[in-house]
Formats: C-alpha cells, structure tokens, sequence
C-alpha cells in the first residue's frame, strides 16, 4: 500500500476528484464542495494540497506567447472553420463571463436584420450565454433548434432560452411547444399540427444558428432522460448538436427511437449558412473535432485553453507545410 507523503492531510483521490471538478470541469469552490459533500474552507486546503504535491501543475503564460489571435488562426485552419473566437483567459468558473462577449461580437458580425431567422440549441452552455449581454439585432426571429425535455435543469427548456436571448436581442421569438422526444402516435400529431409546422419550417429559412456542443454521452454528468446510453450505438458517440449524436467522424449515430426526435436535423443545420457553437472545457474536445469534421458548425466560440488542447488534439492531422 502507497504511504502518503509527509504532511498530507487528504488522501491522493480526494484531491484528485477536486481539482478535476475544479480546473478541467470549470466548477466554482461552492460547486466542488456540494459535489463532494464538504465546505468551501476545505475546497480550498484540497486545492492547496494538491498543487503542493505536484497534482495540480499551474504554468504562467506571458501574453506574448499565447497570442489568443495566433491561436485562433491556426485551431480555425486545422478544424477548417470559417472562423475560431477566443476570449480571453480568466479564472475557473468564469468562463461563461469571457465567452459571452466574443459571442456577441460574432453573432453581431452575421448581419442580421429584421425577419432573418436565429436559431439557438438548448444545453448548459446556451442557457448561460443567453442570460448575458447580446447584440441588439431588433426584429430578428428566434425560433429554438429542439423540443423541450421534461427535465429539472432550466437548460433543457429551449422555449425559455429563446425567449431569453429574444429578450437580448431585441427579437421575435417563436416557441415550440412539442417535446423533444414524443412517443409515436403523438408525434405524428404534433408534426402536423400547423403551429408546430410553423416553427420546423423557421430551420430551412435560418441565416444562424446558436449551439451547443454535448460533451461524449457517457462522461456526461447531465443528459436527457430519453436518451438511451447503455444502447451499442451510442457508446461510439463522442458529441452531439441538439440530442443528434455523432461519432468521432463526425457521422450521425442512431438509435432506437431516434426517429422521433423533434430537432433540426443534421443535414438542415449543414445547410445554415453561420452556424456558431460555444463549447469549452477538455471534456468537449473530442466532441468539438468531431462536430467540425461534420460539418455541424463553422464558427466556434471558446476560451484559450480548450483552443490549446483543440490545437494539440489536431495538429497531427494536419499535412506539414511543403519544404
């Protein structure tokens, strides 16, 4: 049995468990010690603890070696995007604070104008971007991506999320009033009900989409109750855009009952000419890959850190430069 090291107060996995929660998984203090069922004082001994012996190794930058621009040129070239926006570095659990304004300057540099079509996904990500600042685009209409989910979390109700960011904007929202996952004979109703027709016709006339990129199906913490993990298919998932999951090719893997889903499909987001996703932390970046391969998005919108690990997961797919 390992002895632990002179000093220590915490076993080796406690620390562990909080510096994952906290540094990768982007939790605050309070976050880690509900998870853990501990007080915030003792959050941060853990993380002291574990940065004195060597699990956690904290590497400053200077800002003239990590150029967030530099940084998004080349992750856009190897994903082959038409554009990567990184905001800049801040503390763990802040991230949502520095991605919001990047995306507002995104989405104010599609050109949107009056009657053009926003699209916006549901997901965690989505949801809190949306309570933030935006950019005043009156009169667009904002219609949501995917049914709602009978769900707790407030971020698998895509009806408040675009009313949220209509409210940002400035918008017309239009509500889809169908679950995400109907069983058979009630979506056969609902899809020919005219007010659901209405907003299903709003996702082949969209100019841009808001989305969020699902972390792999079985490292998820959150998932939607309809979705059926321990099925073969979806163990080959890496990611999904609106509950449609792909694997590392990006190609759509399907499930029972995959059929009824009540969301844009994957080629009709293909389709929309800016498709924006807001995705960071290294969970995401195996889905983050895969969901350019497939072409489900061609802005991105994430932090400095996540762009590094994307850069280094896809600088070996990339050809080296002719000598």
């Amino acid at each position: 049995m390992a002895l632990s090291p002179p000093g220590a107060r915490f076993p080796a996995s406690l620390l562990h468990a909080a510096a994952t929660l906290y540094y990768l998984q982007d939790a605050t203090q309070a976050e880690v010690a509900q998870r853990l069922g501990t007080s915030r004082a003792t959050v941060s001994r853990l993380l002291r603890e574990a940065r004195e012996r060597g699990i956690v190794r904290i590497e400053v930058v200077a800002p003239s070696q990590q150029d967030s621009s530099e940084l998004a040129a080349r992750l856009r070239d190897q994903l082959g995007l038409a554009q990567v926006h990184v905001c800049a570095a801040g503390p763990p659990g802040h991230v949502p604070d520095a991605v919001s304004p990047v995306l507002a300057a995104a989405l104010a540099g599609v050109g949107l104008v009056r009657d053009d079509v926003l699209l916006v996904s549901s997901g965690r990500t989505v949801y809190e971007v949306a309570q933030r600042a935006l950019p005043t685009l009156p009169g667009v209409v904002v219609a949501p991506m995917v049914g709602g989910q009978d769900e707790p979390e407030a971020w698998y109700q895509t009806n408040e999320i675009t009313r949220q960011v209509a409210v940002g904007i400035g918008g017309v929202p239009r509500f889809l009033f169908a679950p995400a996952m109907p069983g058979p004979d009630l979506r056969s109703s609902l899809v020919s009900d005219p007010s659901i027709q209405r907003v299903v016709d709003l996702w082949s006339r969209a100019r841009c989409a808001v989305m969020g990129v699902g972390a792999p199906p079985l490292l998820r913490e959150s998932l939607p109750g309809f979705v059926p993990t321990g099925e073969e298919p979806l163990r080959r998932a890496v990611g999904d855009v609106v509950s449609r999951f792909y694997d590392a090719d990006g190609v759509e893997v399907l499930y029972d009952g995959a059929q009824r889903l009540i969301a844009t499909p994957l080629d009709a987001i293909r389709a929309i000419p800016t498709t924006i996703a807001v995705a960071y932390g290294a969970q995401k970046v195996p889905s983050i890959v895969a969901g350019a391969r497939g072409g489900y998005f061609n802005h991105l919108v994430t932090d400095p850190s996540t762009a590094a690990l994307l850069v280094a997961a896809t600088a070996e797919a990339v050809p080296p430069e002719d000598a």
